[in-house]
């Protein structure tokens, strides 16, 4: 198997295209061409993850964050990012970052930490536009329901928590069939009329490629016609953040030790308790001040999140509680997530998680 064929799994997971503009998710080092001897799946890469892969017989570290952020002028070995590097080419470790595209999936870094709050009736924070198109095809009647089955096979027809959904219009075509041709119906050079149901689909703008060869297979028509246009609304299954509920009401001082239990941290740093209930919750996992202000529209009652800075927490201003339960506690499921993925696709290869902690912070108690 070859590293590429790992990297296509995840870039299905989680497309490229959803990472932010200032990211650098993808492939760092190696080469996507070599066979992959296994995988170690991490938080982050330091030279001891590098280290454990060797050990390990792992070339394809697959990684939340990228060890390559910002620009790279030189490899001297001057800091932890330059000796990472070194010692990855050094052994031949590929390295695999799947950052905010992960982040921005509505399963993926923030699903974790709400499946271990218990929230349901999860929607992104903070939803991504311009993600989704709309397919208009046209079909003859009889073969109405083998295309409509095969585009929503295909991934096409999801709205919210809704599936399968599909505008239907009925109308008549026409065509007349040329040179060379073998028409589905009617006679070649003569003008043809067709009744057909004309099907609206909506999809992710990441799935256009195998919906099309969804549609020209399953479609009786030697030339299938049909639109795709961008739409310009929110998808709720795409974004920053997440806000969902707990099944029931808690108590905040219970909820903060859930929290503290949860995602084994050595404290919280909390605003003020506001003295009502939690169940309209909002997470972000790593650092996410940015979206204080979302959570408060929303009327969420407990924003947790990392890294927020002492002013931030003056944002809450008693109208809900902001916790910072550290930035490595709240993504330390995303190694979970990576492995699960990738265990479940390819369940006779090796895939590791890492053994490595690579948490920066400590905490004096």
């Amino acid at each position: 198997m070859k590293i590429k064929d790992i990297i296509n799994v995840l870039e299905d997971t989680a497309p490229p295209m959803l990472q932010e503009s200032y990211d650098n998710a993808g492939l760092i080092t190696g080469d996507e061409e070599h066979d992959c001897t296994g995988i170690l799946c991490s938080l982050d890469v330091t030279e001891a993850v590098i280290e454990e892969a060797v050990g390990r017989k792992c070339n394809l570290i697959v990684a939340h964050h990228p060890v390559i952020f910002k620009g790279v002028k030189r490899i001297t070995g001057k800091n932890y990012v330059e000796r990472t590097l070194i010692k990855a080419i050094k052994y031949d470790i590929a390295v695999y970052a799947i950052h905010t595209n992960l982040d921005n999936l509505l399963e993926g870094v923030n699903g974790r930490i709400a499946d271990r709050l218990g929230l349901v009736n999860r929607e992104a924070l903070l939803p991504k536009h311009s993600l989704l198109e709309k397919l208009f095809t046209f079909v003859p009647f009889e073969y109405a329901e083998k295309v409509r089955a095969a585009l929503f096979q295909a991934g096409a027809g999801h709205i919210g928590h809704y599936s399968e959904c599909s505008f239907n219009s009925e109308g008549e075509g026409t065509f007349k069939a040329g040179k060379d041709t073998h028409p589905f119906a009617g006679e070649t050079g003569k003008l043809h009329y067709e009744k057909e149901i004309k099907i609206e689909v909506i999809f992710p703008a990441w799935i256009e490629g195998q919906l099309i060869r969804a549609l020209k297979a399953a479609h009786p028509y030697e030339e299938v016609a049909y639109d795709i246009i961008r739409l310009e609304n929110a998808y709720s299954q795409t974004g920053s953040g997440l806000i969902g509920k707990l099944p029931e009401p808690m108590d905040e001082r219970a909820f903060l030790a859930l929290l503290k239990e949860q995602f084994h941290t050595g404290v919280i740093r909390h605003t003020r308790l506001t003295g009502r209930g939690v169940q309209k919750v909002a997470v972000c996992g790593g650092a996410g001040s940015f979206l204080i202000p979302n959570a408060l529209q929303n009327n969420s009652d407990f924003y947790i999140s990392a890294d927020i800075k002492y002013h931030e927490f003056f944002d809450a201003d008693d109208r809900m509680v902001i916790a910072d339960i550290g930035h490595f506690e709240s993504e330390q499921f995303t190694i979970d997530f990576l492995h699960d993925i990738l265990l479940e696709k390819f369940p006779t290869f090796a895939v590791l998680k890492t053994a490595v902690n690579t948490n920066p912070v400590f905490y004096f108690v």
